[in-house]
């Protein structure tokens, strides 16, 4: 942890332009992996595999390729690829979405090596075109898939960008449980506009794997830009909470590891500089929660007896150590009608309630849907800190994004370190720290903690109220 804050400076300071270079670096030692490490791809461009790639120049490594082992496929390939994680040597299965022709072999795959978790970071139809086979049933239904039955128990919209499915998988008579986590708000070929989100998928994904050792797949489109950065995003979290991160931690050198495992994990600049933002928020969470425990010790420890305590003032003394903050807020008159929501918690944690169905793109769509992100918007959420120390590294937008849509100022993609403007509108609560500021904001029945009352004027001068006649 003593590394964080410097590493964390480093990460907010670091220049577009230095990222840029880096993405290019680390193309340029791809080809160079793939020549010393003689890095073959030759299984799946058999005329015979062809029709199982959902892309043709993406295709796995022959050195680190899954291999099929149940009779339920007509050979043994599939195209997805074992990624070393921190801590073990198959942590992860990098896949792409699967097709029509090869579902079977997917959940081949997944019964195989006793899968428990399914992190799919797309929609079945993106832009109007197909990018995944629903390899699930309704819910409440059963689906047959080869020798597999899929039956889905349970669907749940724990907000706007995660789907969570309680799936039972059945094959010759044994059952298994299967969660799958859907990621709703991830641009094909870009990045989300915020790194809470992924996050957020990711720790729920972590908490439902809990202590099995089985790989966690993982898979979009192509199986290798969302994917890797799910993938590096995921590995780095393991570095954290191991205490493994030292002073030559290098976001570039996990990439490119990455790269030697799957071709063109983390396929954009986009994406790339998508995972620095998010690693920045990654360890602003964990200095947070640290901090947070120390305090909440040094409380306990000089936490006084309240039998001894004494107030003058009230039969019910308040305990200060048990309180956050203090904040000087005026009362309104016409109090509106939703107020704003603060939080101790990240903002990954804040989740709104929505409606526990889902409807499928693919289901009366096909290849002429509507573009399915076209909708997709920025959501206005709270921050966890005053506005003096606003990060300045949350907000990740879409490399499309145009000046004036979503309230955001021009020019904010071309920075990897972005300010969002503010503004101080109902949504946020506007705290000053200067006194002579702090003066206006001591209205009649604000609670007026460290405010400055001018001297009264005298009885020559009273207030022009005084002076009214009652009518």
């Amino acid at each position: 942890m003593e590394l964080l804050p410097s590493l964390l400076s480093t990460l907010r300071t670091l220049d577009p332009g230095t990222l840029d270079q880096e993405y290019n670096v680390v193309r340029s030692q791809t080809t160079v992996l793939k020549r010393d490490l003689h890095l073959t791809t030759e299984v799946g461009a058999l005329k015979e595999n062809n029709k199982k790639n959902r892309y043709k120049d993406i295709l796995p490594y022959d050195q680190s390729r899954v291999m099929l082992s149940l009779q339920t496929s007509d050979s043994d390939y599939i195209n997805a690829s074992f990624i070393k994680g921190a801590s073990a040597d198959k942590s992860y299965i990098a896949a792409q979405g699967p097709l029509s022709s090869t579902v079977t072999d997917f959940w081949g795959m997944v019964w195989q090596h006793d899968v428990k978790v399914i992190v799919m970071a797309c929609r079945e139809v993106e832009m109007g075109k197909k990018k995944c086979e629903c390899y699930w049933a309704p819910v409440h239904q059963s689906a047959t898939f080869g020798p597999f039955s899929v039956c889905n128990q349970e669907e749940t919209c724990v907000n706007e960008d995660i789907v969570v499915r309680t799936l039972t998988v059945t094959y010759q008579q044994d059952s298994r449980s299967v969660i799958q986590y859907q990621f709703l708000s991830w641009p094909d070929h870009d990045v989300p506009y915020e790194a809470a989100g992924v996050l957020d998928l990711l720790e729920r994904a972590r908490k439902s794997q809990g202590t099995h050792t089985s790989p966690l797949v993982i898979h979009c489109s192509a199986g290798c830009g969302r994917t890797g950065v799910i993938c590096a995003l995921d590995y780095i979290h393991d570095l954290l909470v191991s205490k493994r991160i030292t002073a030559d931690f290098s976001i570039m050198k996990i990439i490119l590891e990455l790269r030697r495992q799957r071709p063109s994990a983390v396929q954009t600049k986009d994406q790339y500089q998508f995972i620095f933002t998010a690693v920045a928020c990654m360890f602003d969470q964990a200095l947070q929660t640290t901090e947070h425990r120390l305090y909440c010790n040094v409380s306990e420890l000089k936490k006084p007896n309240k039998k001894s305590t004494t107030n003058n003032r009230s039969s019910n003394p308040i305990d200060m150590n048990d309180t956050y903050a203090v904040v000087n807020k005026p009362r309104h008159s016409n109090p509106p009608s939703t107020s704003p929501t603060y939080s101790a918690v990240p903002t990954s944690r804040l989740s709104r309630t929505l409606p526990s169905t889902h409807h499928y793109d693919n289901v009366s769509a096909g290849a002429s849907a509507a573009p399915v992100y076209s909708a997709v918007k920025p959501r206005t959420k709270p921050h966890t800190l005053n506005v003096s120390a606003m990060p300045l590294y949350d907000i990740a937008v879409p490399s499309n994004h145009r000046p004036g849509e979503g309230g955001h100022s021009p020019g904010i993609r071309d920075s990897h370190v972005v300010s969002e403007p503010l503004s101080l509108n109902d949504d946020y609560e506007d705290v000053s720290g200067s006194v002579s500021e702090m003066s206006s904001w001591c209205s009649s029945g604000s609670m007026g903690f460290n405010c400055r009352i001018q001297k009264p004027r005298g009885p020559r001068d009273p207030p022009a109220e005084w002076s009214r006649l009652e009518r």
